[in-house]
């Protein structure tokens, strides 16, 4: 039975979120519960620093999370390597082996948060990315490159041009999740490609252009990395993300840095929404009259491109408007979530 056009209550498949950063010591402590109390499952980024680079380090943080969880949680970490341009095929060949990492993580060197460390070029990371290939991991792609002359937002369309065809042309059974893409061009790509090919959309690049970032002053909150884009841009990926494509599913990069480190000269990209991240893509799922698809794209179309099966526990949200606190703490600091001080019109049940 289709959903009537506004309903009160949306009961969904516990949802997992498929790009997720959760930093570590006080920091983790501080964000871990609210991606618990919604998410199931998670993909855990890398990018710490030190970066996870081995599959020892990438148990040790494993550890570190699961300690971290609020009593009585039900919450599965998955985790990810970091590639460098010197991941050997057999850190790989052992990643496939421990059961508990299913990614690897590709950051162009310089492209975002804690990517110093990261690729140079795909070519230098090819002993890696055939044995990613080979034993049936995901890869996992920033995808946008850093080259000097490429304009900021221009960076992930140049990426599709100059890397992603070849890398898909390149490695037919290769697994590939462009993160959160931003592009109508990032989403007409996927949606062409083999079923091997899918991206994750965060809930600021269906609900926000850069309009809302720099007209009227700069709103240093909604500054991410791959940036906003165009209107025309947050259209496309709304349609595909709205689309009932299996293709594309929910990734949050939800990605925290403490208040001061935001609201600075030189303000840290990232959005931080897993207190709400559900509750913004209602919103966003409600406004373009695709309800009943959320629960595709949140809670089954990333389980099973990772293999997995979706969650049989649900959750409700509930049309309560409720008002998003201004800041939460965030271990001796604190850290402003996205919609600060506003109204957001859905709201997860207690449950």
């Amino acid at each position: 039975m289709p959903l009537p056009a506004h309903p009160d209550r949306l009961v969904l498949r516990r949802p997992d979120d498929w790009h997720l950063h959760l930093r570590d010591g006080p920091a983790l402590a501080a964000v871990l519960p609210a991606t618990a109390k919604t998410f199931g499952r998670a993909i855990v980024m890398p990018n710490l620093r030190p970066p996870v680079v081995t599959v020892g380090a990438a148990g040790a943080y494993r550890a570190r999370i699961l300690a971290a969880l609020p009593p009585g949680a039900r919450f599965e970490p998955l985790m990810t390597l970091y590639l460098t341009d010197h991941t050997a095929a057999d850190e790989i060949a052992r990643a496939r082996a421990s059961g508990f990492v299913v990614a690897a993580k590709v950051y162009p060197a310089g492209a975002t948060t804690n990517s110093d460390s990261g690729v140079t070029s795909l070519d230098r990371a090819e002993p890696a990315i055939a044995a990613i290939e080979k034993h049936g991991l995901v890869l996992s792609l920033h995808g946008e490159v850093t080259d000097a002359d490429v304009d900021i937002y221009d960076r992930e369309r140049v990426f599709i041009d100059r890397s992603l065809a070849r890398l898909v042309r390149d490695h037919p059974a290769l697994r590939i999740v462009v993160e959160h893409i931003t592009t109508r061009e990032a989403a007409q790509f996927v949606e062409a490609a083999g079923a091997n090919v899918a991206a994750t959309i965060t809930p600021q690049h269906l609900l926000w252009s850069r309009n809302a970032m720099l007209v009227g002053g700069v709103r240093p909150h909604l500054y991410c990395l791959p940036i906003l884009k165009r209107e025309a841009h947050r259209r496309a990926l709304v349609a595909a993300a709205t689309s009932g494509n299996p293709k594309f599913f929910l990734g949050t990069d939800s990605a925290p840095h403490a208040r001061h480190a935001k609201e600075h000269a030189c303000g840290c990209a990232g959005c931080y929404s897993a207190p709400l991240a559900l509750e913004l893509y209602a919103e966003a799922f409600e406004d373009a009259g695709a309800l009943d698809r959320l629960e595709g794209f949140a809670s089954l179309h990333g389980a099973r491109f990772y293999g997995l099966a979706p969650h049989e526990e649900r959750v409700t949200l509930v049309r309560e408007p409720w008002t998003v606190p201004a800041e939460y703490a965030y271990g001796a600091e604190t850290i402003v979530p996205l919609r600060a001080g506003e109204t957001v019109r859905w709201r997860l049940a207690a449950g």
